[in-house]
């Protein structure tokens, strides 16, 4: 990337720095690396500067985690958020949000697709192996029908990973998927089958007469995995209601899922009972609901069972903000960082990419 895009000759070296150790980061360096990344950001992002200044935090004086303030995930609707940029370069991606007719949507400006890239297939390779060993099929619609979304082109990176000709996206074309389940059951190849969905859609599959009886055969290769969103399509159902419907009717012992948002490059997977596992350059922190500059200390006894809305930090957001205060509600699970999301706050909107609404 050229050095001319940046504010300045320093930031450009900072970045590159903060990037390589992004790349290679491990769970022991995570709080070392993600003060960096504040640090950097808080110099060199204008708007996240400006929120600081707001609050009178001074960036020198930030030493733990739990002291970093948590920018407002709405700021992506009205604001071009954007570290060590004056504006967005040509090159950059923009994803947004999906959202009802005449909603305000977020827009997240990336102008490094490769650390994207490079991230995300960490993270899903780190959880389940490498994307060779699967074809992948795609179940979303409502994503399709746009042409900015974060989840799509993840999704389209994954299937030329995998090297599979059998890879795809379906539309509504749900008869085309179920045939394709079937003829991959005679795969000799030995891949799994990855499919992944908008839960909406996933219902009205399972549900349908196309998806009724999957061979054992099938079922034993196939991984289920949703991302989240009814979109207004059908009622709201919590997670565990969405999952006992699809393992009745698919036959799979477990359901996968993925939690990702168009303001996040990092993403968390739970291999079932919607417990998320954080990833390499992915953590997420509870705040008190009434007090959000207040976060919940992971030693707290009140840990297993505290509801709090969910803190992100993402560190391949390095080019716009990797502190996002989200408007989703969660529970720690266990003391190792793993969580459960529940709902989402009353008065927030329905989000593309975001997960069910109790």
């Amino acid at each position: 990337m050229s050095d001319s895009l940046f504010l300045s000759a320093e930031a450009a070296a900072q970045r590159q720095t903060l990037r390589t150790r992004i790349l290679h980061t491990t769970a022991t360096d995570f709080d070392s690396l993600a003060l960096a990344v504040f640090r950097y950001q808080a110099a060199h992002n204008p708007v996240y500067a400006a929120y600081l200044r707001h609050l009178r935090v001074q960036p020198g004086q930030v030493t733990a985690l739990s002291r970093i303030p948590f920018m407002p995930i709405g700021f992506f609707k009205r604001h071009t958020v954007l570290t060590g940029f004056e504006t967005p370069p040509d090159t950059a991606l923009i994803f947004a949000s999906s959202g009802t007719t005449g909603a305000q949507t977020s827009r997240h400006y990336v102008p490094d697709a490769a650390l994207y890239d490079a991230v995300s297939t960490r993270i899903f390779e780190q959880t389940y192996g490498p994307l060779t060993n699967f074809h992948l099929l795609a179940l979303l619609p409502s994503y399709l029908e746009r042409n900015n979304s974060s989840l799509v082109y993840m999704v389209q990176q994954f299937m030329a990973k995998t090297g599979s000709g059998q890879s795809g996206f379906y539309l509504h074309n749900v008869g085309e998927l179920t045939e394709r389940l079937h003829q991959l059951r005679t795969s000799s190849d030995g891949r799994k089958v990855l499919l992944i969905g908008v839960t909406f859609a996933l219902l009205d599959w399972a549900e349908s007469t196309a998806a009724v009886s999957l061979p054992t055969d099938v079922v034993e290769k196939l991984v289920v995995m949703e991302t989240g969103g009814m979109k207004g399509r059908r009622q709201e159902l919590l997670r565990e209601e969405v999952h006992q419907i699809l393992t009745g009717r698919l036959g799979v012992p477990a359901v996968h899922s993925e939690y990702g948002m168009t303001e996040l490059l990092s993403q968390a997977y739970s291999k079932g009972e919607g417990v998320f596992e954080p990833s390499a350059t992915l953590r997420v922190l509870l705040r008190d609901i009434n007090d959000p500059f207040h976060l919940f200390e992971p030693g707290q006894a009140a840990r297993q069972t505290q509801t709090g809305g969910i803190n992100v930090i993402d560190l391949a957001n390095l080019d716009s903000c990797s502190f996002i205060e989200t408007q989703d509600l969660g529970q720690y699970v266990g003391t190792e960082g793993t969580f459960r999301v529940i709902g989402r706050f009353d008065n927030s909107d329905i989000r593309g990419c975001n997960l069910l609404v109790v």
